[in-house]
């Protein structure tokens, strides 16, 4: 089997199943939570940051959707939410929550990567990208990115020093010579797999490659400690420089609103 072919990069993910990572997904947002997790069928995170993805359902499955609904709402009531509607939901979740109300707010796909078969990729000039615990100059950076109101600063950064996940959080910051953050990634070590959150750039250093070095940055720490494999939800912004770098499509999420 040649190593960069299709037929070795299926046989990577055959490993690496797309259960996995999507337990791994959910382990990372149920991380978050303080509310009541629920059921595997029906599993919510409620962080009372002031941000839709960081509340939300997780899966249906074997709920019929109008209970599942009301059961969310009382759960997560209050504060701005979503729906996670993927492979581990119940075929046509996503019709049946459209049926209801929900509106659409976007489709994610689900990527993946070998991490020995990812290319390669240059840190830019002035960068330095090391692990962090300072969450005071952290956060910001990401929330500016992230679309986190100012307002919910302070709540996200209670939430990350709270965090309690099975796995591991490793925290990246892309340090220009002055110190200032340009970029960010949150590492999530769960599962046997690494899984990227918060990869982003601050607007005034976009197109530096800065993405795509904090995500190669992840993936070396990740190969560091014998991880095999990596995966991500990606914006269609994202998606090409994912691309790039070898990541395929293994499914999609529909993020839904009500």
């Amino acid at each position: 089997m040649v190593p960069g072919s299709d037929a070795h990069r299926l046989t990577i993910m055959r490993v690496e199943s797309l259960d996995t990572l999507l337990a791994a997904h959910r382990a990372y947002l149920l991380g978050w939570n303080i509310g009541m997790a629920g059921s595997p069928d029906l599993p919510t995170y409620r962080s009372e940051v002031p941000h839709a993805p960081l509340n939300g359902v997780l899966r249906v499955r074997g709920r019929a959707p109008q209970d599942a609904l009301a059961e969310a709402r009382h759960r997560l009531e209050g504060v701005p939410r979503i729906w996670w509607v993927g492979p581990d939901s119940d075929a046509g979740t996503g019709d049946a929550l459209a049926s209801l109300g929900a509106v659409q707010l976007a489709r994610m796909p689900i990527m993946t990567v070998a991490i020995d078969e990812a290319s390669t990729a240059p840190t830019p000039a002035g960068l330095h990208i090391v692990e962090t615990t300072d969450l005071s100059e952290f956060v910001p950076a990401y929330a500016r990115v992230s679309g986190i109101r100012p307002d919910g600063i302070a709540a996200t950064m209670d939430r990350e020093k709270a965090f309690s996940g099975d796995g591991t959080v490793i925290r990246l910051a892309g340090r220009l010579d002055d110190g200032q953050i340009a970029g960010t990634a949150v590492a999530w070590l769960s599962h046997g797999l690494l899984t990227l959150y918060f990869v982003g750039t601050q607007p005034e250093h976009r197109r530096r490659g800065i993405g795509t070095a904090m995500t190669r940055a992840a993936l070396d720490l990740a190969r560091e400690r014998g991880i095999r494999a990596a995966a991500l939800t990606s914006s269609a912004a994202g998606e090409p420089i994912y691309r790039r770098m070898g990541f395929r499509t293994v499914g999609t999420f529909q993020l839904l609103s009500f």
